[in-house]
């Protein structure tokens, strides 16, 4: 079937706009990208150099013996190896749970939810601090993973929560039939159709782990435990002239969460492909 040239114009339209949203966030990345290739102690450009003249890499060989990077990049990268399915396995049994009582149950835990995303930060960093000091943790690498036994944030308890209720209750049943207990049901049935929303979940607690800066600060002394965003941060206090280098160290801590975004995009299209197919069977 030909396309009528106003579909054309419109489709082409359609391009060119993302092309230009796309560009307006990659033309930061870009820039951190050419001001980490430029060569330390000299003075900085008058304006914005695409192009640095010379090229040079000293900025990324200096980022290793300025700041502890490479220790806190290894630490950083456990925490979130660990942290990530702890976050998914918590939450998702919690979401799943949730997803299947009955609408008074399920209405009041959802809005206990929404209520505990409206505490402030600072709250609970206190109430944070209070009971890791009670039970002996501060200054130990607990303090940055035990968030994760609760579901990290109630943000992904409701996001399983929402996708536990397009899976078909016909499935569940039959598979309670069969034999299958709540943990079996879960597992066998019900987490493989919510896999785009565990993607979702991994990415968005991947980005919150890898870059958070305000749980170590507060609650860790010894170097040993600095986390990458913690060693970035040091790099601050460089001289203009050596800004190349907080460059580098900004581009190694940004990287990997938009690899990761860019991976699970084609998961984040089948989240919406999947909802349709459930909201016409609902």
């Amino acid at each position: 079937m030909r396309t009528s040239p106003g579909g054309r114009v419109a489709a082409a339209g359609g391009v060119a706009l993302r092309l230009l949203v796309a560009g307006l966030f990659l033309l930061p990345l870009l820039w951190v990208a050419s001001a980490s290739l430029r060569a330390p102690g000299l003075p900085p450009p008058r304006g914005v150099e695409w192009i640095p003249d010379p090229v040079s890499l000293d900025a990324w060989s200096r980022l290793l013996t300025l700041a502890p990077v490479g220790r806190a990049l290894v630490l950083s990268v456990v925490v979130a190896a660990i942290v990530v399915p702890v976050t998914i396995l918590v939450s998702s049994l919690a979401g799943f749970a949730i997803g299947r009582m009955g609408a008074p149950a399920r209405r009041t835990l959802l809005g206990l939810a929404v209520v505990l995303l409206l505490v402030p930060a600072p709250a609970l960093w206190l109430t944070r601090f209070l009971l890791y000091r009670t039970a002996g943790i501060i200054d130990t690498p607990l303090v940055l993973l035990l968030p994760a036994a609760f579901g990290l944030s109630p943000v992904f308890v409701l996001l399983y929560a929402w996708g536990f209720r397009r899976v078909p209750t016909e499935l569940i049943e039959q598979a309670r039939m069969d034999g299958a207990g709540p943990f079996r049901a879960w597992w066998s049935v019900a987490f493989p159709l919510v896999l785009p929303t565990t993607v979702a979940v991994g990415v968005l607690a991947f980005v919150a782990t890898w870059g958070d800066a305000v749980t170590p600060l507060l609650y860790l002394r010894s170097d040993e435990l600095t986390t990458l965003p913690l060693a970035i941060r040091t790099l601050q206090t460089l001289d203009r002239s050596d800004w190349p280098i907080l460059m580098a160290g900004a581009l190694l801590l940004a990287l990997p969460a938009i690899a990761l975004f860019g991976i699970a995009q084609r998961r984040f299209l089948a989240d919406d492909r999947i909802a349709e197919t459930f909201g016409r069977r609902g």
